[in-house]
């Protein structure tokens, strides 16, 4: 059964030294873990002013490894952002990434709505994350506010053609969003499980209850957060083995053909 990593990054983190952003420091984690596919994104473009430089280099680095699936990075208030997008469904990237709370963009404004909505008619699911880091251990100069729940509401009716890939979301913000949401809304937004406390809280199991396994998907955080971890969580439920497919395979693939 394969498993595809929805959440991984390469390249430096500027607060801290972080193990294993090399790609074959990634690709060793992938080993280690029985990981078979990552999508990844250029970590250090996240806070660059135009992340979009660092595309080529993600382009040329998963072009050179088939387990790599490269997630682009867009930034919707720079020219020709339009042709970034149309360059990610030329390389048949999974999806796109666009984080407007470290791009300075209000995250329901007009911007991010265009963005949606041409991700929608591009048939290009669009990566979010609510945070990278825990609060507690962000570097003092690390200011930039997690993402708010009622931006994800926002973008998910701003199109009915958008569909969405929330990442790092906790049960709470999960739920806020997915029941604050119409049925129609809810379809169209996956979360991945790297932010969600297993037992003995039992969040996910929770979560896979209530909302439904179809919603959810396999991803790490990983270098920043420990892979190991996401695994540990499935391990440790009682699933079916078509339930955990879903999660770690099948769903992810349904979105990237939605």
């Amino acid at each position: 059964m394969p498993r595809i990593d929805c959440n991984a990054f390469l390249g430096a983190y500027p607060w801290r030294k972080v193990p294993g952003t090399s790609p074959d420091g990634l690709l060793q984690a992938l080993g280690r873990t029985k990981i078979d596919v990552a999508w990844v994104t250029h970590l250090p473009g996240l806070f660059w002013r135009d992340p979009t430089e660092g595309n080529a280099w993600l382009y040329e680095t998963a072009r050179k490894e088939k387990r790599f699936k490269p997630v682009p990075t867009l930034h919707p208030a720079l020219p020709s952002w339009e042709r970034v997008l149309a360059d990610a469904v030329t390389a048949k990237a999974p999806a796109v990434r666009c984080d407007p709370l470290y791009l300075g963009l209000d995250p329901a404004g007009g911007e991010m709505r265009a963005l949606a909505t041409a991700c929608g008619a591009a048939r290009m699911p669009l990566m979010l994350a609510v945070r990278l880091e825990d609060g507690r251990q962000r570097h003092p100069n690390d200011r930039v506010a997690e993402l708010p729940a009622a931006a994800v509401r926002a973008l998910i009716r701003s199109d009915r053609a958008v569909r969405l890939l929330v990442t790092h979301a906790d049960h709470s913000f999960i739920e806020e969003v997915h029941f604050g949401s119409t049925p129609d809304e809810a379809r169209r937004i996956w979360w991945d499980i790297s932010w969600i406390w297993g037992p003995p809280e039992d969040h996910l199991a929770r979560l896979l209850d209530t909302i439904g396994t179809d919603r959810f998907v396999f991803g790490t955080g990983q270098p920043l957060r420990l892979p190991e971890t996401s695994v540990a969580k499935l391990d440790l439920l009682d699933l079916s083995p078509e339930r955990r497919r879903a999660i770690e395979c099948d769903n992810l693939q349904a979105l990237a053909v939605a």
